[in-house]
């Protein structure tokens, strides 16, 4: 990243911050809020799937200065986040005042585990998966896609797999989780909604859902609706919006933070994928004083 671009992302954040100052409380009286952001909301300033090491420390003090409590990893790569050792890529971001909270991973199976049911070489490469973000203190481990199965059989090889890699992961302190976008809201072979599918045939001791609340609405689908026919499937929420979080009215935000205990929710992440400026600091800040200004948000979630 090129200095003047981290000198100017900087500044930026420290003249809009007047709400909040880097530590624990806010100047605005309020208490400070438990926050995550999804590194993927940053992508043009740290790299969005790149194996290269970048200069993300000062972004990191960036964001800890608006006032997010922790992050989402969307990098990771032959046993490095980022381009970094685990174990470095966690110091880096302790030492922002962040927490390491989880991370997007996608393994497929091929064509051949799918028929067989033996998903033991896809297997192998979650073992190092897991192994990294062990070694980076994550919480969480998300599978953030999969296209439409053609058949339920191959849909049902998927919710099998997941409950593998969900045991791995619980066997190394990690919760494994599904990442949906809108598409999982369709049917397979005209019969099951894959999403339901995915949350009747997954082991909730190994697999919890990250709801993505934009993509669900856009799938036509209720994320209340889904939080009280599934109570307690979804542990993580991404809280995303159009463009910046509050800003086209689509997402009924009070609603889905109202029923946040029956979703089961322990942490939220925000994720913005499209910016309404340039700058997109400026959106990433205007997404978390959106959140920090709602009294419906509260400050953190028991488990």
């Amino acid at each position: 990243m090129k200095t003047k671009t981290i000198i100017s992302i900087i500044a930026a954040s420290v003249i809009a911050v007047s709400c909040c100052q880097t530590g624990n409380t806010c100047t605005n009286g309020g208490v400070k809020k438990d926050i995550a952001v999804q590194l993927y909301s940053v992508r043009s300033l740290i790299g969005a799937f790149g194996n290269e090491a970048s200069d993300y420390k000062p972004l990191l003090d960036t964001l800890a200065s608006m006032g997010y409590t922790a992050i989402e990893a969307a990098s990771y790569a032959d046993g490095k986040l980022y381009g970094t050792d685990p174990a470095q890529f966690k110091a880096d971001v302790e030492a922002a005042g962040l927490e390491v909270l989880s991370s997007h991973c996608n393994k497929y199976l091929s064509e051949k585990e799918i028929k067989t049911g033996d998903y033991s070489e896809s297997l192998k490469w979650w073992d190092q998966c897991i192994a990294a973000h062990k070694a980076a203190g994550m919480k969480y481990l998300v599978m953030p896609y999969l296209g439409v199965p053609s058949t339920i059989k191959e849909l049902q090889a998927y919710c099998d797999y997941f409950n593998q890699v969900g045991k791995k992961c619980k066997e190394n302190g990690i919760s494994f989780g599904y990442h949906n976008h809108a598409h999982e809201f369709q049917k397979v072979e005209d019969k099951e909604v894959m999403y339901d599918y995915m949350l009747k045939h997954t082991d909730p001791e190994y697999v919890f859902f990250e709801m993505d609340v934009y993509w669900t609405v856009i799938g036509k689908a209720s994320p209340v609706d889904y939080f009280k026919k599934y109570p307690g499937r979804f542990r993580v929420l991404h809280i995303k919006d159009e463009r910046e979080i509050g800003q086209s009215g689509m997402v009924g935000f009070d609603a889905i933070f109202n029923n946040a205990k029956t979703a089961g929710v322990e942490k939220i992440v925000v994720e913005v994928e499209r910016y309404s400026y340039d700058d997109v600091a400026r959106s990433i800040r205007e997404s978390i004083d959106y959140l920090k200004a709602a009294p419906f948000v509260p400050a953190s979630y028991g488990k």
